[in-house]
């Protein structure tokens, strides 16, 4: 077999070690005309800001009591799913009794996980999952208080909209949100 070469190598100086580089041509000076790639973009990668079929969005993870109180909060970029916030938010309070999740959350090693701790995942299986485990259909009726509590905090616009560019920012706002929607002012 020969050995395969890179063919951009003869072109503008540019090789796999390096970035593009501008031709030295007398008639362009080096600071007109579009970017070759000669800074990083800088901004959306840190701001939990990401791609999701909607367009560019803010995932936000939270974990919820039985009284819509939420207790802690994950922001994460639009495209992460669900199950990858999981266990950074577990970690962050004390094991729960139960856990009620949706499909998004059915992983054997988020159930293995879980029994660990203590905790008796209430989910429901995958439709494609080989080896089903039971669950509480009762208990599982429950789920619907994470979604209300997004609802309400939904209804404050900055929540809903995202205003603030840095994900810092954001998420303060959504801790004072959740503060005024359900500790100062329960309804």
């Amino acid at each position: 077999m020969e050995q395969t070469w890179c063919l951009a190598t003869d072109f503008f100086g540019f090789d796999r070690r390096s970035r593009p580089t501008r031709p030295i041509d007398g008639r362009q000076f080096d600071g007109e005309g579009a970017s070759l790639g000669e800074r990083w973009k800088r901004g959306e990668a840190n701001q939990a800001v990401g791609r999701s079929r909607g367009g560019r969005t803010t995932k936000i993870h939270a974990l919820t009591d039985g009284d819509l109180r939420p207790y802690a909060f994950l922001l994460t970029g639009g495209q992460v799913a669900d199950i990858r916030g999981a266990v950074a938010l577990l970690t962050s309070v004390p094991a729960p009794k139960q856990l009620v999740g949706d499909k998004g959350y059915d992983a054997d090693h988020l159930r293995g996980w879980l029994g660990s701790r203590g905790t008796t995942p209430v989910i429901p299986n995958k439709t494609n999952r080989k080896n089903i485990h039971p669950f509480d259909a009762v208990i599982y009726n429950t789920r619907n208080a994470i979604e209300r509590m997004f609802c309400r905090l939904k209804d404050f616009r900055r929540i809903a909209t995202r205003y603030d560019k840095l994900a810092r920012n954001f998420l303060a706002s959504v801790c004072i949100a959740a503060t005024i929607a359900f500790w100062i002012n329960p309804d």
